[in-house]
């Protein structure tokens, strides 16, 4: 619990039933350590100790801290609070879980945002009849030393291969001109010649007739 704020009793019992509720979800993964309502049995940090609500530690013998997750209800979530106890976990160069209540989301990023205060994440919880639920809003990439890392390209903002059928379209048009031009090419070398053919039996009719007039104007003469 914080030593600076006194919460209301019905907060305060649903307060620690999340904790309960999220020491059974991480204990797949970590050996989890849990400090509800007045106890401190679970240390981080020093000299002057804090006791986050979930304190998350490797199964190994030596138990090196991988997390801590404070719980906050809606009397909790402050400026005050965020400043003294929000702050002081996110130094503690280990991922810093916060869960708040589904309404104060908004306040919650904003606090994180002012103070500059790195939450590896950030869930909502609400209640449904004897029900909790739980919804992760916001996750930071952050390696258990506390350092920020790159977040995975998606599968989405990968180069679509849509360009390629595009450059072969050119090509083809290129190839189909020529083709169409060569009959009329052809047909247009074809006539010049077909002229100058039919041209040449006309010239050497004319010439025969000629000759042949001739010879009938004498013999009208002669006679």
């Amino acid at each position: 619990m914080s030593p600076i704020l006194v919460r209301p009793v019905r907060e305060q019992l649903e307060h620690d039933r999340v904790i309960r509720l999220l020491q059974a979800k991480y204990k797949r993964k970590f050996e989890v350590a849990i400090n509800p309502g007045m106890e401190q049995s679970a240390p981080v940090g020093g000299p002057t100790p804090w006791y986050p609500d979930l304190v998350l530690q490797s199964a190994e013998k030596s138990r090196r801290l991988l997390g801590v997750v404070e719980v906050e209800t809606t009397e909790s979530v402050n400026h005050l609070e965020a400043m003294s106890q929000w702050a002081a976990f996110a130094r503690l160069r280990v991922p810093f879980h916060l869960y708040v209540p589904a309404g104060c989301i908004d306040s919650a990023r904003r606090l994180c945002e002012d103070l500059q205060i790195p939450a590896a994440e950030m869930w909502a919880y609400s209640a449904f009849g004897d029900q909790m639920r739980f919804t992760l809003v916001q996750k930071t990439a952050q390696a258990a030393d506390g350092r920020k890392t790159a977040a995975p390209v998606p599968p989405a903002a990968a180069p679509k291969p849509a360009a390629a059928p595009r450059k072969t379209a050119p090509s083809r048009t290129r190839t189909a001109a020529p083709a169409r031009r060569a009959p009329a090419a052809a047909a247009a070398r074809r006539k010049p010649s077909a002229t100058k053919s039919k041209g040449a039996p006309v010239r050497a009719v004319k010439s025969t007739r000629k000759a042949a007039a001739r010879p009938t104007r004498s013999a009208s003469k002669r006679r």
